[in-house]
């Protein structure tokens, strides 16, 4: 049987276990609201079913024979092309309260389970069956290979295949791809039967079980903490640099790709990993982050992504690195690649499950340095027993020392703001600052997830009911409210709730009701902020994705329906889409208006708003305005819709318009099945 093979067959399965990644969270995203944390989620499931496939593979491999092995990847292979439906379907779609993380776990599960968890077991079975076949030539190369294809998977998707076809299409090819990927493997498994059954005749040893001796405790515990240890600060650095310091489309891949390409040099050959050099520059880049850390409000986001990004991409060389070092010989193949998987799954589930339930901030990613640098320590080999006491010393020391510094991480003071109070969910992490309680005038309390203000409020009582941020009266919807022709009895439907500030337009007959995906929200715009409590309009809250309420209920004729989820550039394009519009339009009344606030630092949404503004036969207007600190006005950019042109013909709306932008591109109207960002990227 030729070598090559078994590398196509590696490098595909390895393709299709990375391109379903990104599919199903296309997918998902608009029934959770668009959060960058179903990409944590979805990243979670994949862990643990590639553990559940490693797993698999060592059972396989170490307990049944050759013969017996190929019939059984042959019968899953037959299992998972007989449920090769890897679309979820409507009736899947959450309800509001309900776990989102488990929601997640379980769509996965039923969508892509089986066919994943096969491309999961092709990897350590292969190389197996390869290191049978072959003795000798290296199996582990076949390793640095599937990466190789599990980064191809993952560049491709957001620059070549989601620009270019929908999400169906998209499901289709793959799904081409894995038969063409079982074909593949079921000739492989054949092959290998084959070659027993030849080899068998010949060599009566061949059939007879070697002896394997036992794997030791501490080499088994490295081979979990390391692994873990990188997953942990892929997954930190991910959340880092996509919520708090510069939420850009795409960048969620730069991380990944960091971690994959380590993986690729360190199995590929031992040149690649220099320990001296790497542990060194790993230190450094320590020594960046904390920097980093302290110079926050100061360093610009492409600093700090740098930064980050380095210290991932060191940390995890020296990870695999390490792993690459402490390798077994053939006979323990699968137990290292399963624990390798267990030790990845064990960090996915400290960040997606664990961190959020116990930590009110994100201290995972000091955590993980800081059990990564004891554990390289742990690592190295050959110390006589002096040496070993003095590790064990250092180690104490090194865990001491930093459990303090990430106790003391938590509420921290950027220039003239001091956090006062930060809460954690799904949803990510929430802090409340207090600004400028020196001044009087100028004393606030702002709400701020991620980069993404949701507003703020002035303790002055002569100012603390002022309209502010991207609210202000002299904004597209303060505008707006306040120069409608009718003045009482209005319905408002706002999505994304912020600190409330809009709610102080409310009249006493006026009903306003918030579609707020986060509780967290709620509170605590109810415990440090009054626009909600103060407003002499009727409020309404509905927790849940704005989009999947609005389709449960009946139509509410909103006078005024605010789309107000985009000032993040982690943007819920599923607010955006054709179908999202109809919802939209059923509820608002004949002569309503949508106002839309896209003020977006990475994207260029007026084009696709316009788009679906044209296509849907509705008038608009475009409102821009400045910051103004002495009234907390902030820079923002709204675009008003409505059926009727009249209900936009208002003096005080004409006088503040803005020209519509003429140098947009023209570009497709987005739908559920079809999202460009890459188009509208400033």
């Amino acid at each position: 049987m030729k070598i090559v093979i078994f590398g196509v067959c590696v490098f595909l399965s390895a393709f299709l276990l990375f391109q379903v990644q990104p599919l199903m969270g296309r997918f998902l995203l608009p029934w959770f609201g668009g959060s960058p944390e179903v990409w944590t989620a979805c990243m979670l499931f994949f862990q643990l079913f590639l553990l559940a496939g490693y797993a698999w593979a060592h059972l396989n491999t170490r307990f049944f024979s050759p013969r017996q092995q190929t019939i059984n990847q042959i019968l899953l292979l037959a299992a998972a092309g007989v449920m090769l439906s890897i679309v979820p379907t409507d009736s899947f779609k959450p309800s509001p309260g309900q776990n989102p993380i488990l929601q997640i776990l379980l769509i996965c599960t039923v969508c892509v389970g089986l066919p994943y968890f096969l491309l999961a077991t092709t990897g350590p079975v292969l190389q197996a069956w390869f290191a049978r076949l072959f003795p000798a030539k290296e199996p582990y190369r076949l390793y640095a290979l599937g990466n190789a294809g599990s980064l191809l998977a993952l560049i491709s998707f957001p620059l070549l295949f989601e620009p270019n076809l929908t999400r169906f299409t998209i499901a289709k090819f793959w799904s081409a791809g894995f038969l063409a990927y079982a074909i593949l493997y079921a000739s492989v498994a054949v092959g290998v039967w084959k070659n027993y059954i030849a080899e068998s005749s010949r060599q009566a040893h061949l059939t007879a079980k070697p002896k394997i001796t036992a794997v030791a405790p501490k080499l088994f515990v490295l081979w979990l903490v390391l692994p873990a240890c990188a997953s942990v600060e892929l997954l930190a650095v991910t959340t880092k640099i996509t919520q708090d310091i510069a939420v850009i489309p795409f960048l969620w891949i730069v991380p990944l790709c960091l971690y994959l390409l380590s993986f690729i040099l360190c199995f590929d050959h031992p040149r690649w990993y220099v320990r001296p050099v790497f542990l060194s520059l790993f230190i450094a880049s320590i020594v960046g982050v904390i920097f980093a850390r302290n110079e926050e409000g100061n360093l610009s986001p492409v600093a700090l992504i740098v930064l980050y990004t380095t210290m991932l991409f060191f940390c995890s060389m020296v990870c695999h690195g390490e792993l690459y070092r402490l390798r077994p010989q053939a006979s323990h193949l699968t137990t290292y690649y399963l624990a390798i998987a267990a030790g990845g799954a064990i960090g996915g589930v400290f960040v997606a499950v664990i961190a959020p339930l116990i930590f009110s901030v994100y201290h995972e990613l000091h955590i993980g340095l800081l059990v990564c640098a004891a554990t390289v320590l742990m690592a190295q080999q050959g110390l006589t027993v002096s040496q070993q006491k003095r590790r064990q010393i250092w180690v104490f020391m090194l865990l001491i020392a930093g459990t303090i510094g990430i106790i003391f991480q938590g509420r921290k003071t950027i220039a003239n703001q001091t956090a006062i109070d930060n809460c954690r969910n799904f949803f990510g992490v929430l802090t409340v600052w207090e600004e400028s309680p020196q001044d009087p005038q100028m004393h606030k309390l702002l709400l701020q997830h991620g980069t993404t203000f949701h507003g703020l409020q002035f303790q002055n009582p002569q100012k603390k009911l002022l309209p502010t941020a991207y609210y202000s009266p002299k904004s597209g919807i303060g505008l707006l409210l306040r120069n409608m022709p009718r003045q009482n009895h209005r319905k408002i439907g706002i999505v994304g709730l912020g600190v409330g500030t809009i709610a102080i337009y409310g009249q006493p007959s006026d009903t306003i009701r918030f579609y707020e995906i986060n509780p967290q929200v709620e509170q605590m715009a109810r415990k440090y902020f009054s626009y909600l409590s103060q407003t002499k309009a009727e409020i309404e809250i509905v927790l849940g994705d704005a989009r999947l309420s609005m389709e449960n209920e009946s139509p509410q004729k909103y006078d005024v329906l605010v789309l107000d989820a985009f000032s993040s550039d982690a943007v819920p394009v599923h607010l955006l889409t054709e179908e999202a519009f109809a919802i939209y339009l059923k509820h608002l009344a004949p002569d309503g208006v949508l106002a839309f606030h896209i003020s977006t630092m990475h994207l260029n949404l007026h084009s696709v708003v316009w788009k679906a503004a044209k296509e849907l036969g509705l008038s608009s207007t475009w409102i821009e305005n400045d910051d103004d600190p002495e009234t907390g006005k902030l820079a923002s950019d709204w675009i008003l819709l409505s059926r009727e042109s009249s209900a936009l013909n208002i003096p005080a709306l004409e006088a503040a318009a803005s020209p519509q932008k003429n140098k947009l591109p023209d570009i497709r109207l987005w739908t559920d099945d079809h999202i460009n960002l890459l188009q509208i990227l400033k």
